[in-house]
Parts: structure tokens; C-alpha cells; sequence
């Protein structure tokens, strides 16, 4: 079975020295799922800097993009400094995973 878009960017991510944490949450007996803000699934830190990640299909980034803009947390994430990205996740035609990132900070 093939890694999930999230452990895809968590291994990522500490190859890239980041020290990463999920903080999506899973609710019990339910296939609901819950973002830190509504739009935070992957947070990571490195040195003084800190990052928010959503992480989702290639084809979702838009929409990801889009919900990070029209979420009402988002602004005191920025002024708090951190980054905040998108990890859209697909395969190429040789079946291998590649990676796009979209800064919305």
C-alpha cells in the first residue's frame, strides 16, 4: 500500500531538517477529520521557523489554497510569522510521486 499524501509529507519535510507534528485530528467513530484552524494539517518547525501545512491530492491544491484564504484564522496565523504552504501530492507518468508546494503566506 502506497504511503498517504501526509506521511508523504512528513518524510519530506525531516529530510528537510524540519521537526514536524500532525495536527490534524481524527474524530472517534466518525470519518470526520479536523485542521488545527480549519486548514492546518502538518506543523513544523526549524531554527526560528515555523510552518503550517495543508497537504492534499495534486488535483485539491486550488481548492486548498482557496479554503486557507476564506478561513477566518488565517490572518493571525500570518501575523504569528509562520509560513504557510500547500503539499499537493500526485504521480507522474512514470508512476513516480512528485511534490507541488504553494507558499500562501
Amino acid at each position: 500500500m502506497s504511503p498517504t499524501p501526509t506521511a508523504r509529507s512528513l518524510e519530506r519535510l525531516r529530510a528537510f531538517g524540519w521537526t514536524v507534528g500532525v495536527v490534524e485530528q481524527r474524530i472517534p467513530h466518525t470519518n470526520i477529520t479536523r485542521d488545527l484552524f480549519g486548514f492546518i494539517d502538518l506543523l513544523a518547525i526549524r531554527g526560528t521557523e515555523t510552518m503550517a501545512v495543508q497537504v492534499t491530492s495534486g488535483s485539491n491544491v486550488a481548492a486548498r489554497v482557496h479554503k486557507i484564504a476564506e478561513s477566518e484564522h488565517v490572518g493571525a496565523v500570518r501575523t504569528a510569522g509562520w509560513s504557510i504552504c500547500v503539499h499537493g501530492w500526485r504521480k507522474n507518468a512514470k508512476g513516480e510521486w512528485t511534490l507541488r508546494v504553494v507558499d500562501v503566506s
